[in-house]
């Protein structure tokens, strides 16, 4: 009963940790004009994306991007616009939602991008599995740069478990019952 019990406290523990909103974080990370990383590639994350934060300072700027340039962007893949959600950018992805930073709007280094979009329709990531969420510079204007240092928090969705911890709360679960 005791294994049970510490499988079960386990098996909450990781639950709860995955039940937190999702944030990445950026060290000196440089986007091009319309250049974006997946963050979140299809079916990794769960639940509605409700809204996003911004704390980013803007390190370095070519050819005018502002701090609020730093984009989400939800798309499928390969990256193309005409996606669901666009916050932050000042160049228009054609996205079903946009959404602009509420500050930030300088390409002077040190300009800082801080504050929370709450949108108007939620994003159920497992009604949309081919989803993606991206990240990058929204600004696609040729010859632009920007360098970012800080976080972007995802709301109202969390971080799908990778088949392997799966596999290792059950095998911890089966080991428990060897002991017996």
């Amino acid at each position: 009963m005791k294994t049970i019990l510490a499988v079960g406290a386990l098996t909450a523990a990781v639950a709860s940790a995955a039940s937190a909103d999702v944030t990445y974080t950026l060290t000196n990370q440089t986007f091009a004009g319309f250049a974006f990383s997946e963050a979140a590639t299809a079916g990794s994350l769960s639940g509605t994306l409700t809204g996003a934060s911004i704390n980013i300072v803007l390190e370095a700027s070519v050819s005018w991007t502002y701090a609020d340039d730093l984009c989400v962007y939800v798309a499928g893949t390969p990256l193309a616009t005409g996606g669901m959600l666009q916050c932050g950018g000042f160049s228009n992805l054609s996205a079903a939602q946009r959404y602009f930073w509420p500050n930030g709007a300088s390409s002077a280094p040190g300009t800082t991008s801080i504050g929370t979009v709450n949108f108007t329709t939620g994003i159920d990531m497992a009604a949309n599995p081919t989803m993606s969420v991206w990240i990058g510079n929204g600004y696609g204007a040729a010859g632009t740069s920007g360098t970012f240092s800080g976080t972007i928090t995802l709301h109202g969705v969390n971080a799908v478990p990778a088949p392997g911890a799966i596999a290792l709360l059950g095998l911890v679960g089966l080991a428990g019952r060897r002991r017996r």
